[in-house]
């Protein structure tokens, strides 16, 4: 099942891409960011709130508060990088480059996480970072 949220998880980031481009045009890139962060805050606690889930709250050790709190701190700077390149960049030389968070999540996880990493996976990673050179070089 995680190969379907995985593809969908992909379609709606290639649409963030395209919806952002459009919705950053004549704004700060960084108000364009708090806009869609809060519409994402808004969601998500709407899905915790309709799913019962706000009570688990409670059960969520200190381990677990400290890399959630770090994750956003890595998504918002992210987000804020993404929406300056895409406002001074084409969105279809961004987009590719910013995958390169790929090759780094395998690499990263390979040595932090102690994740297998077979002939086939470093093969695909090569083949994102040569696209991702091509995309950068004009």
């Amino acid at each position: 099942m995680w190969k379907y949220y995985a593809l969908l998880s992909a379609l709606f980031a290639a649409l963030t891409a395209i919806f952002a481009k459009v919705g950053v045009k004549g704004i700060n890139s960084d108000l364009a960011t708090a806009i869609r962060t809060l519409v994402i805050l808004l969601i998500t606690w709407g899905i915790v709130f309709f799913g019962n889930h706000v009570g688990e709250i409670k059960e969520i050790n200190r381990h677990t508060w400290t890399f959630l709190i770090l994750s956003g701190i890595a998504t918002g700077l992210s987000w804020l990088f993404y929406f300056k390149a895409i406002q001074e960049g084409d969105v279809s030389r961004v987009a590719p480059i910013d995958k390169l968070s790929v090759v780094l999540t395998i690499c990263l996880s390979f040595l932090f996480l102690k994740e297998p990493v077979s002939l086939r996976v470093i093969i695909g990673g090569l083949l994102i970072t040569g696209g991702s050179i091509l995309m950068i070089v004009k």
